[in-house]
């Protein structure tokens, strides 16, 4: 596990699939995610559950408040390059009650330390939406910096967005 002052980050558990579940199903929650077909709660807890276990290619974990000990998020390192020390970033935070609260700079901070400390990562890359101005604020405050653009990448309510790389490096983390 790993431990900060709001959250800590713990494996995922069989009995997080129906928060996931909501989370996924919530269009205000979801918004900037590319989603698939309307899973129902059974197909969800059966994908779910047999899950690949964390590794070294990919470690996701759940976030979850110091306080209350409640399941709040999950966020994951990715498509681990083990010969260019590199992984890809996911996080989302699927109660929206602590959005603005310091519970995802906390969880980033955390995540991308792990990587560069224990999983000896040389870099940690993430894409975002361009329109999703809360999340590259996030990132920008953590330390990543604008790569790239792709445009026309991501589509979301009908609409083309472009999407940012971003990337940081292991000496760029902000604390």
């Amino acid at each position: 596990m790993l431990i900060g002052t709001k959250v800590r980050l713990r494996p995922l558990e069989l009995g997080d699939a129906d928060t996931l579940w909501r989370w996924n199903s919530d269009p205000e929650i979801m918004r900037w995610f590319d989603t698939d077909f309307p899973e129902s709660l059974f197909q969800f807890r059966e994908r779910f559950a047999t899950r690949a276990p964390n590794s070294y290619e990919r470690i996701a974990l759940a976030v979850e408040t110091i306080a209350d000990h409640r399941f709040v998020g999950i966020v994951q390192l990715r498509d681990t390059r083990h010969h260019l020390g590199r992984a890809e970033l996911d996080i989302y935070l699927g109660e929206t009650d602590v959005w603005g609260h310091g519970i995802g700079t906390e969880t980033m901070r955390l995540i991308c330390r792990y990587g560069f400390t224990t999983m000896r990562l040389h870099a940690i890359e993430l894409t975002v939406v361009a329109d999703n101005e809360r999340a590259r604020t996030l990132y920008r405050k953590i330390g990543f910096t604008e790569d790239g653009r792709i445009r026309h990448a991501a589509r979301h309510n009908g609409h083309w967005h472009d999407t940012i790389i971003m990337t940081l490096l292991e000496n760029e983390l902000q604390t």
